[in-house]
């Protein structure tokens, strides 16, 4: 059977306004939504792929342009449709996603890639277009490798990824041997997505996946784990930090992400006051991540 076309939804923002366009697109047009930024312009395009032509006039899809100029993403709001025959699709993401190493411990590459893993070095198959996050991003970069650098082989560690979007960082973390993992997103979109993607990756019985509100869960959860990953934006962090601090055991590590550079010293100074030691920062770009440690 010949394949057919594909129809290409996207737009352009700043890196800032990224996930919140990829979730008025998943949510209006009922795919989810990928991301891709180049660090040269600094410029982020989020696609929506789907396998018929959209109209803007369909009752989900009424307002949506109305709904993307209220994010102020851009002066001007330009929703560009493409068709594109599937193997061009394949062919643009083959040469844009190129394996990604993160230390010795973790290769992720796309399902195309032919790179033999390093002996010892775990594989994460993840293909971008119809899922969103592939570690590409600084943001979730950063994330991966504070898994590796906090991996413990002698001793039972376990995640809560909080906010687990394509669910990279929870396939990551079982990869790795870390256990037990739950694993949240407000989106049942990303939570289908997340679960096929630890199928995919033959990991699904060892992750716990839940479509649920970080925000709605116990302040003082009875549950505690090594390491939390919550790649959020600032003010949620900032609502959240005692919720935050509840989740993590004592000499655990909190990994936050998503914060924009400016918004770094309030984020540490929160989570200071609360309890946590400031472990390790990265800059990239526009973003700062950080790791804590819980005193």
């Amino acid at each position: 059977m010949k394949p057919g076309p594909l129809w290409k939804v996207s737009t352009l923002t700043i890196p800032a306004n990224e996930e919140a366009v990829a979730d008025l697109l998943s949510t209006s047009l009922g795919q989810p939504a990928s991301s891709y930024t180049d660090l040269k312009t600094g410029k982020t395009t989020v696609t929506v792929y789907l396998r018929r032509k959209p109209s803007l006039t369909e009752p989900g899809n009424h307002g949506l342009v109305v709904a993307l100029e209220r994010l102020q993403v851009r002066t001007r709001v330009r929703l560009k449709i493409t068709r594109l025959r599937e193997q061009d699709w394949a062919n643009s993401w083959k040469r844009h996603f190129k394996p990604l190493e993160i230390g010795k411990s973790l290769l992720i590459q796309p399902g195309w890639s032919r790179r033999r893993p390093k002996p010892g070095q775990a594989v994460v198959t993840l293909d971008p277009g119809m899922s969103f996050g592939t570690g590409q991003h600084p943001t979730t970069a950063f994330c991966l490798s504070e898994l590796v650098r906090l991996r413990d082989p002698k001793r039972k560690q376990s995640v809560l990824d909080v906010g687990t979007g394509s669910g990279i960082l929870s396939i990551c973390a079982a990869k790795l041997g870390y256990g037990p993992i739950h694993s949240l997103d407000v989106d049942p979109l990303s939570v289908k997505v997340a679960r096929a993607n630890a199928r995919k990756n033959r990991v699904g019985r060892a992750i716990q996946f839940a479509c649920q509100d970080f925000s709605r869960t116990p302040r003082r959860s009875a549950k505690r784990y090594s390491l939390v990953c919550a790649n959020l934006i600032a003010n949620l962090l900032l609502s959240e930090k005692e919720r935050l601090l509840g989740n993590v055991e004592e000499g655990g590590h909190l990994v936050v992400a998503g914060i924009l550079k400016e918004e770094f010293s309030a984020i540490r100074s929160a989570f200071t006051k609360v309890g946590f030691r400031p472990d390790r920062t990265r800059a990239q770009g526009e973003w700062r991540s950080g790791s804590f440690c819980r005193t």
